[in-house]
């Protein structure tokens, strides 16, 4: 049994319990608090603590659907250890429907943050300060941005072996090398030794079924492992979403050459080969139709639903470093 006494602002987290917390550091200018939900819930018996995150990006609305879902399905709930969840990080930007925090930063941007400085970067330093040293493990859901739809895949430090591990357990169709930016959750988080997953699935301002999926199986397959819990006959019904992860190594944005209707003539997940059509743009009038062909191969791991794009819009994002299967 456990016996060690775990207090998340300035609660008791008692054994077999499951408690709903609150983080307020700030109130909107009229004068209406601003509350952070926090579901907290502890196993009986001492094991890992995982930190599950949506809407760091108010308006990435599907990684804040997969841990609602995680929670009404009461897969929140460990046998071992602790799970911590927080479906919706920047309320702010939730409530104006806006990426950014009202102070107009990139909340995923200010870590590790600063109690002295912009409304972003406090909410940032409380974060640090009162949640992430009760963590081991931690997944970061977030979606494209704008009209940018990303299928579901992993992204995470190649130099991280655990973190891999994990990656090809939770089962998304593609794990994507990335190096962690400065400033952001993930990269502090990392430099605290804490293991940290990133999930990019889905577009800002939508929510598919199918991303919501693989979210949840995933987060359920990493607890699985660890030990949190056993989710055998909760994954024994998802066997559509068991095929093995492809790695890239890298990728790079095909952008818009130039201003128009846009068409993709490719899908999510295709793969394609150098030279190949991938999609065409052109004026609304008839008079120009452009052909925009692959410049090497690979898997799209990214596609821009938007029918128009402007000179130099990433519209179509495609592996660099990976063998069709």
């Amino acid at each position: 049994m456990p016996n060690k006494t775990i207090e998340i602002l300035g609660t008791p987290i008692k054994p077999g319990k499951s408690y709903r917390l609150t983080l307020n550091i700030a109130k909107l200018h009229t004068r209406s608090n601003i509350e952070i939900p926090i579901i907290v819930s502890r196993g009986k018996v001492d094991g890992p603590s995982i930190l599950l995150t949506g809407g760091i990006h108010g308006n990435e609305i599907n990684g804040v659907e997969i841990v609602r879902s995680i929670i009404i399905g009461k897969y929140h709930k460990p046998s071992k250890g602790m799970v911590i969840c927080i479906p919706v990080v920047n309320v702010f930007g939730f409530i104006n429907q806006t990426r950014q925090f009202p102070d107009g930063r990139d909340l995923n941007r200010v870590f590790p943050g600063n109690n002295r400085g912009s409304l972003a970067s406090r909410f940032a330093y409380y974060i640090m300060k009162e949640i992430i040293p009760h963590i081991d493990y931690g997944i970061d859901y977030h979606t494209g941005g704008n009209a940018r739809f990303n299928i579901a895949q992993i992204r995470m430090d190649p130099k991280n072996k655990e973190c891999l591990q994990l990656a090809r357990i939770f089962g998304a169709p593609f794990i994507l090398e990335s190096k962690n930016k400065e400033n952001t959750f993930r990269d502090v988080c990392v430099k605290k030794g804490k293991t940290i997953l990133l999930f990019e699935g889905g577009k800002s301002m939508f929510s598919d079924d199918q991303i919501t999926a693989y979210g949840v199986a995933g987060a359920l397959r990493v607890m699985h492992h660890l030990g949190v819990r056993d989710f055998q006959k909760e994954l024994s019904d998802v066997k559509y979403l068991q095929k093995e992860s492809i790695l890239l190594e890298s990728s790079r944005w095909v952008r818009a050459t130039y201003s128009g209707m846009y068409r993709p003539n490719v899908g999510l997940g295709d793969y394609v080969e150098k030279g190949e059509v991938i999609a065409s743009i052109s004026d609304p009038f008839g008079d120009f139709e452009k052909f925009i062909k692959a410049r090497s191969p690979g898997y799209v791991i990214c596609v821009n639903h938007s029918p128009i794009v402007n000179q130099g819009d990433a519209i179509l994002h495609i592996s660099q470093k990976a063998s069709k299967r």
